[in-house]
């Protein structure tokens, strides 16, 4: 388990209870990087995080709560950026609208904790057609075999 779960009493890959924490809660349990991203929605810089140029075969979790999110099989290279997906699991996540910054997107945001992960385009490969953007920070990955 990551360091990021280690300090954190709501962590589970297996516990699927949906978590109502305030803000001022996970401030003092998750990183500075992780919070801001996961609780206020902020970015990490593009082509910076650990998984964007990554390639092994395995699962990935939300970093905050350790609800599953992504098969590695359903990773492609967009050269975006970012960690990108052309499907989720869809008990891991659920969406919203995002009009910040003067644009019309799609939020992605854990089921389990409400945390964002990234945003989905429609502008991916086939099967779906879709382009899960994801930050790496708030994303955990669990290689084939350490389950």
């Amino acid at each position: 388990m990551e360091s990021q779960a280690k300090n954190n009493p709501y962590y589970s890959r297996t516990d699927k209870t949906e978590l109502k924490i305030s803000n001022d809660e996970w401030k003092t349990i998750l990183s500075p990087d992780l919070y801001a991203v996961a609780r206020e929605a902020a970015t990490e810089r593009a082509f910076t995080g650990k998984y964007n140029e990554f390639d092994e075969l395995g699962e990935y979790f939300c970093a905050v709560c350790g609800n599953h999110l992504f098969r590695s099989t359903s990773k492609f290279s967009s050269s975006c950026g970012w960690p990108s997906f052309f499907e989720a699991d869809k008990e891991g996540v659920y969406y919203k609208r995002d009009l910040a910054y003067g644009m019309d997107r799609v939020e992605v945001l854990c089921k389990r904790c409400d945390s964002h992960l990234g945003h989905v385009f429609d502008d991916g490969p086939k099967p779906t057609g879709l382009r899960y953007c994801m930050n790496s920070v708030s994303l955990e990955f669990v290689p084939d075999g350490e389950m």
